[in-house]
């Protein structure tokens, strides 16, 4: 008989959402623009949202995680000068959220899409090194519904 030593076991969802997201934890680092820390955030529930479901990256949930990870480091690569790196990610985000609009699991979609719609064209023939094209650097805040 053969064995594989690397399954590990099944968790099976209680419900249609087993993660209860502290949406305000990532409100409050999204909003004070610690895009280092929203995407660490949203790496932390992506990876155990992965581990967790039959679907594992092509769950929905993963999804829409992944695509705000996306914004975020677009909001964060313009910032540093990589605005290549932003737009890449930018565009992933847009196309990965646009299925959710306008919002998913009590989180606003529309805000966050509408801050990288307006700064796309902005991106679009910049210097790969250019400065962020927003200056002052405003975006809408992250929303959502308890």
């Amino acid at each position: 008989m053969l064995r594989d030593l690397n399954t590990r076991p099944l968790i099976v969802p209680t419900r249609d959402s087993t993660h209860d997201y502290p949406w305000d934890e990532l409100a409050f680092l999204w909003n004070s623009n610690d895009m280092a820390g929203v995407h660490d955030w949203l790496n932390r529930h992506w990876a155990d949202l992965i581990q967790s479901r039959l679907l594992g990256q092509s769950d929905p949930e993963a999804q829409f995680l992944q695509g705000l990870a996306f914004a975020a480091l677009a909001l964060f690569f313009t910032q540093q000068r990589n605005q290549e790196g932003a737009l890449l990610m930018l565009d992933d985000a847009l196309v990965m959220l646009a299925k959710f609009r306008p919002h998913y699991l009590g989180v606003r979609v529309d805000p966050v899409a509408a801050t990288l719609e307006e700064l796309r064209p902005l991106l679009v023939g910049l210097a790969p090194d250019a400065e962020c094209p927003l200056q002052p650097f405003v975006y809408r805040k992250f929303e959502f519904v308890c």
